[in-house]
């Protein structure tokens, strides 16, 4: 790929408050995405990625989405519609939320919506992957009309865990007492470690706050995908819109 001059470099923007720690982790990411990018060429401040976050708490509300879609449609729409004033390309820092990703794609914005769903089919459609186990809230592990993952289902055996309200009850546990958690991180290893497949989609962004000892599992931090994605998109000029 061929970096772009530093003037030419795009806005990113971050849809983030489900929850406020996930939307930071997502700005960490494209930090590290962009200084791995540029390598050597990376000399500091001028070379950071420019971006812009909103962080509202209603959108933490998408936990139980299908109850709350009269209000957190309203509010994501409204951010991002505040955000494509100034971004060039926007990503919500939550997997549920994504289920809106029609939806904001529809709005007539300049501004492109890099999905969750966009970074997994660009990672793995070229792989020889067939299977896969996802991780996430329950809208999302549920894979019906409510999940952004629905899709993948047509293309890849995806498998979810026996008991999906011990991984949904999890991701609250972490938005409220943190990953760092003993009790979380034993529960989250022994969910971990009962899947059959080996590649592990994390698709919900407080799971890669969890710091999972040693594991044979291939972990996949959607989160990380997403950043390095977003970077691609903004630094490069050979990186497809």
């Amino acid at each position: 790929m061929t970096l772009k001059p530093r003037p030419e470099r795009k806005r990113i923007g971050i849809i983030a408050g489900s929850g406020p720690e996930a939307g930071a982790d997502l700005w960490v990411k494209i930090i590290e995405e962009a200084k791995a990018l540029l390598g050597t060429e990376y000399e500091g401040d001028l070379d950071g990625p420019n971006v812009r976050i909103v962080s509202s708490p209603i959108l933490g509300l998408s936990m139980e989405l299908k109850a709350n879609d009269a209000t957190v449609r309203p509010e994501i729409l409204s951010i991002y519609k505040e955000l494509a004033q100034n971004c060039d390309y926007i990503a919500i820092a939550c997997n549920t939320l994504n289920y809106y990703q029609h939806a904001l794609k529809a709005l007539p914005c300049e501004a492109e919506l890099v999905s969750v769903l966009d970074v997994i089919r660009h990672e793995f459609n070229a792989a020889e992957t067939t299977g896969m186990a996802l991780l996430g809230a329950a809208p999302v592990m549920q894979l019906d009309a409510w999940s952004v993952y629905q899709s993948l289902t047509e293309d890849f055996n995806i498998e979810v865990p026996e008991n999906i309200a011990d991984l949904h009850h999890i991701i609250y546990d972490v938005k409220r007492i943190g990953g760092h958690d003993t009790g979380v991180i034993e529960r989250f290893t022994t969910l971990v470690n009962a899947l059959e497949n080996e590649t592990v989609l994390l698709a919900c962004t407080e799971l890669p706050l969890i710091p999972l000892p040693d594991t044979d599992k291939n972990l996949v931090d959607v989160t990380q995908l997403l950043a390095k994605r977003l970077v691609q998109k903004a630094y490069c000029e050979n990186s497809e819109r």
